[in-house]
């Protein structure tokens, strides 16, 4: 069967999801998923645009060696020059330089006639053939450009050297039908398309980002783009789970094969949620939580004679499968350390000393430990060996039905110093972010808070999601504790701290990068 390549920008256009902000080392942890996944391209992310990404990038270009890693510029020289710094000691490396083709874009974005636009392109191309063996040119908005000037510059772009020729649909405007045409239209009206490879990028503002990537495929495209989970700007991209999984099922119609490992599936899917806060829907397609849940006892009825009855995709396909306790309090560090290569937990020896550590303390307050508790502990800024700028000490909360809640924090800073304040608030969640807000001296909103457990039972461990706006900077925290208050406490600081580390990475920036 024909191969089609899964090309993954989980790490560059997921990311760029409102309240999403990821630690490099979080980045580092979703990229090791990813290549277990089995994606043949992964896009590590936009090295030009902050030292944190360029630093990111080069982590991850230094660690995976099956995938193919490779970062985005735009038409410009010095951003050429960072996805090169960044991914020059990859195995299999490679740069994604894209320029906008649509009229709208043209004008005013851009501000170039239609000629200038396919000059920048080709020397872009050009400068970056210098340097890779492997150059993808993107074509933003083009299901809203002119086709006879697509296939224009298209052709001009292969004859500079572009190896994949990428069509997104970058406001999620096309339709399966038109999208195909064309698609079909580019292979027949550029002349030397034969010597690429054509990617389809599809965006979900009008919920047809699967659909349209699938039409795609059958179009004839060798590669598909798309994110984990479907996130992304506005309404995010193509689901790739999605898409894989109905490539797999659908075999019969679709007539491809992709190297995912699709028992890895719900895993990438639950380190992705977890890592970025958010949360996948209970009803969604392959990941949720319902996906295989049937409450119709005519549904149930039939699956229990005959599980094809109502279910298209076998749970196990996906790496479905119970998640019973295999550890305990009794557990020793061998067996925990087997468990977790098991699991394809990526850790150093140091980590995995904090990690076992971590699972010790809790089995003291929890009776069954289960994978997705592992995960979470796994997950802590403390078990990956981070300091924090802000590190809370002790949490003492006073809360009744008949009381003001009130709160005192202590907290130590960075270089040691100890701080403690005491507040109130109409509920004890507020009243420990007032405290928090009032030691650090800082203006801090809370925009978003999101609660949920790890797994069932009344010993689940809290898993808190806030996102704050801290002095006119928006950023996300993620805390987790077997307290839900305790937990809400480490989400709120995580958020300041993310601030912290963002700022700390501005006052930097790569030697021989011009960081924009």
């Amino acid at each position: 069967m024909r191969k089609v390549d899964i090309f993954d920008t989980t790490l560059r256009d997921g990311e760029q999801s409102a309240g999403v902000n990821l630690h490099p080392h979080e980045k580092l942890e979703i990229a090791i998923q990813l290549e277990k996944y089995g994606v043949d391209v992964m896009e590590a992310g936009f090295p030009a645009s902050s030292y944190g990404d360029f630093q990111a990038v080069q982590q991850i270009a230094r660690t995976i060696k099956k995938s193919r890693v490779v970062g985005l510029a735009r038409s410009v020289k010095s951003d050429i020059d960072a996805v090169y710094e960044a991914v020059k000691d990859a195995k299999k490396n490679g740069v994604h330089v894209f320029l906008a083709t649509s009229p709208i874009h043209m004008e005013y974005k851009l501000k170039k006639k239609p000629k200038e636009v396919v000059e920048a392109a080709v020397q872009a191309v050009e400068y970056a053939k210098q340097y890779f063996d492997h150059v993808q040119w993107s074509a933003e908005d083009a299901t809203r450009s002119e086709w006879p000037f697509l296939a224009h510059i298209i052709e001009k772009v292969i004859d500079a050297g572009a190896n994949v020729i990428n069509l997104p649909d970058t406001v999620g405007y096309t339709t399966p039908l038109e999208y195909a045409q064309l698609i079909t239209y580019i292979r027949e009206h550029v002349p030397n398309i034969h010597k690429v490879k054509l990617s389809a990028h599809c965006h979900d503002d009008l919920g047809m980002a699967v659909s349209n990537s699938l039409a795609a495929i059958q179009s004839g495209v060798d590669q598909i783009e798309g994110t984990i989970n479907g996130i992304g700007e506005r309404a995010g991209n193509a689901s790739l789970e999605e898409i894989i999984v109905a490539l797999q099922i659908r075999k019969d119609v679709y007539e491809v094969e992709t190297n995912i490992d699709l028992k890895q599936t719900v895993r990438t899917s639950n380190l992705v949620s977890k890592l970025t806060g958010m949360i996948v829907p209970q009803n969604k397609a392959v990941v949720g939580a319902n996906a295989f849940a049937h409450e119709s006892g005519i549904h149930q009825d039939g699956v229990l004679k005959n599980k094809s009855t109502y279910e298209v995709i076998n749970p196990e396909m996906v790496g479905l499968h119970s998640n019973k306790m295999v550890l305990g309090k009794h557990s020793g560090s061998h067996a925990f350390k087997q468990r977790c290569e098991e699991l394809g937990l990526f850790l150093s020896e140091e980590e995995g000393k904090k990690l076992f550590k971590a699972f010790k303390d809790l089995t003291v307050k929890k009776k069954e430990v289960t994978e997705d508790d592992i995960f979470a502990l796994m997950m802590d800024s403390s078990v990956k060996g981070l300091f924090p700028h802000y590190r809370m000490e002790t949490l003492q909360i006073s809360y009744g039905s008949n009381i003001i809640p009130t709160t005192t924090i202590a907290i130590k800073t960075e270089d040691g110093e100890v701080l403690q304040e005491s507040a109130t608030g109409k509920g004890s969640v507020e009243s420990v972010y007032n405290t928090i807000s009032r030691i650090l001296q800082k203006e801090i909103s809370l925009l978003d808070y999101r609660i949920q457990s790890t797994t069932n039972g009344s010993d689940a461990l809290a898993e808190v999601y806030v996102k704050i706006n801290c002095e006119g900077e928006v950023s996300s925290g993620r805390g987790i504790e077997h307290d839900v208050l305790e937990a809400s406490a480490k989400a709120y600081l995580d958020a300041v701290n993310r601030l912290s580390i963002k700022e700390k990475f501005s006052r930097y920036s790569a030697k021989g990068v011009e960081v924009g």
